[in-house]
């Protein structure tokens, strides 16, 4: 994808060997066009990358103000507050939102960031951690400038921009930093041998939690072999499984452990069945801390100890400063701030740890 303005429907004309008024009619699809010539056009517009102008499309009532928000589930709390966010952003200001699901499918998002281009959405929202791979880099560099060409914006909502330098803006929180504070919390109570339950190496947002795990221990004057990252992934099935296998002393564990921090809280709401499950107690055999503090938090047994992303203003403010910052049309990062919420998960680990 080239970084030159917007494909008109002259060059599609030109490019299929047929008259403006002909692409209009297949474009539009309300007159009767033969097929040959119809699968022309299409080929044409394809391989241009044309998309019909959503403006023009808007003076003769085909259009309204729209935005778009991307998520790997619904299912997940944080990706839902996420959406909750920016579609009450969305609707304060009498636009559309409209969401989609991508199951962590490549394929399926590149379809619908081109539908939703197509449909002349001004924002595109793209949401939570990824695996910055190149594939990633080369997709979303190429989201950015197509999205741009045709006058609409690509969002980065809690993941960084891979290219400093494309068109896109960036909302996320610190997760090194939360994972740093949270760690710390427990060295504090007396902790020294802390699990981090849910790596995922590549992740974005995982990998930062887990260097900010490190700096604490560091921080603390434990060398780098006090740490010992499970790379589980996320998920509650995730959790409980991993924190299974360790409580039957896996082979992979350097010394007994008297807390763990968990990528998530749904990661920590395994850990804990799993802890109930092998007949130990939390905190008074194991703390347990977990990242996000999603509404069912404070509900666990015993309630969560975690770090508050702010989910919900996440989403909020991705709508509120793309529309705010136009004027920045590539770089722009903003970062938002995270805090402990201190329950009762956590104590001093028991005498003799």
């Amino acid at each position: 994808m080239t970084s030159k303005g917007r494909v008109t429907i002259r060059e599609v004309a030109e490019r299929a060997g047929v008259s403006m008024a002909t692409v209009s009619r297949v474009l539009s699809g309300n007159y009767p066009v033969p097929a040959s010539t119809r699968a022309r056009v299409l080929r044409a517009a394809r391989d241009l990358d044309y998309v019909a102008n959503a403006h023009a499309r808007a003076l003769v009532g085909g259009g309204r103000k729209m935005v778009a928000v991307v998520l790997r589930q619904v299912t997940s709390p944080f990706y839902a507050q996420v959406a909750e966010g920016v579609e009450a952003e969305a609707a304060s200001r009498g636009w559309l939102c409209l969401v989609g699901t991508t199951g962590g499918d490549p394929g399926r998002e590149l379809e619908f960031v081109q539908l939703m281009r197509e449909e002349g959405a001004r924002l595109v929202i793209l949401v939570g951690g990824v695996v910055e791979d190149d594939a990633y880099r080369e997709r979303v560099a190429h989201y950015a400038q197509a999205l741009a060409a045709s006058g609409a914006r690509l969002v980065l909502c809690g993941r960084p921009a891979p290219d400093p330098d494309i068109p896109a803006l960036v909302v996320e929180f610190d997760n090194e930093a939360g994972a740093r504070a949270i760690t710390g919390h427990l060295l504090s109570a007396g902790h020294r041998r802390i699990v981090f339950l849910g790596g995922l190496p590549g992740n974005t947002a995982l990998d930062a939690r887990v260097a900010g795990y490190r700096a604490a221990l560091a921080e603390h004057g434990l060398g780098p072999e006090a740490a010992h990252v499970v790379d589980c992934g996320l998920g509650r099935a995730a959790g409980h499984r991993a924190m299974t296998e360790l409580l039957k002393g896996d082979k992979d564990v350097r010394a007994p452990f008297t807390a763990v921090f968990a990528g998530d809280d749904m990661v920590a709401a395994g850990a804990l069945r799993a802890i109930a499950d092998a007949g130990l107690r939390v905190p008074q055999d194991i703390s347990v801390v977990g990242y996000n503090d999603i509404p069912l938090a404070e509900d666990f047994n015993p309630p969560l100890t975690t770090v508050r992303t702010p989910a919900e203003e996440l989403g909020r403010a991705a709508v509120r400063i793309a529309l705010r910052d136009t004027e920045h049309a590539a770089g722009a990062h903003h970062l938002l701030g995270t805090h402990i919420v201190v329950r009762d998960s956590v104590q001093p680990p028991p005498p003799g740890a």
